[in-house]
């Protein structure tokens, strides 16, 4: 399995290379997993029954909302723990606090060493789009984990290039 990445050239409006056009990359994103779906490979992959893993999933549904908006960090199996957090403007005197000053309220995901470390193994494969839309290259790679230069300006841009290319 690989991580599918696209490459697009988009005119840069702002920041350093503003009136430029530069590859921004962004993972393709799939069609969304409905519950159903979820909920019948998991029956599958653990032997229960559809009807009881839904039950299961519905009862740990509850119980993580239950406890994540009672304040606790909340472990996910396999994935890691998932929070409620805010974002609030600060005040000087104390008796400026309120609840008006929280601008926006988050859920804070926290992903497991594991998880990481799948996710670090995992081969990426980008596809290049030009301004029009039209594909100019593929790169297939096995991702390190080394983070490059994102100043590189070395001929493939610091993407490695397919064998061959």
């Amino acid at each position: 399995m690989a991580l599918k990445v696209k490459a697009q050239e988009k005119l840069q409006k702002i920041g350093t290379y503003a009136g430029t056009y530069r590859y921004i990359m962004m993972p393709e994103l799939y069609t969304a997993l409905t519950q159903d779906k979820v909920i019948k490979e998991a029956a599958l992959r653990s032997g229960v029954s559809k009807g009881v893993m839904q039950a299961c999933w519905d009862a740990a549904g509850e119980v993580i909302k239950a406890w994540a908006t009672e304040g606790h960090s909340v472990a996910l199996p396999g994935l890691g723990t998932m929070r409620f957090g805010l974002r609030a403007k600060s005040v000087e005197k104390v008796e400026d606090v309120k609840a008006g000053l929280i601008t926006s309220r988050r859920i804070i995901f926290t992903p497991s060493v594991d998880l990481k470390d799948e996710l670090a193994a995992t081969a990426v494969q980008i596809s290049c789009y030009d301004r029009d839309g039209k594909e100019v290259k593929r790169v297939t790679s096995t991702d390190s984990g080394d983070i490059e230069n994102p100043e590189d300006d070395g001929p493939t841009g610091g993407l490695t290039p397919n064998p061959g290319d």
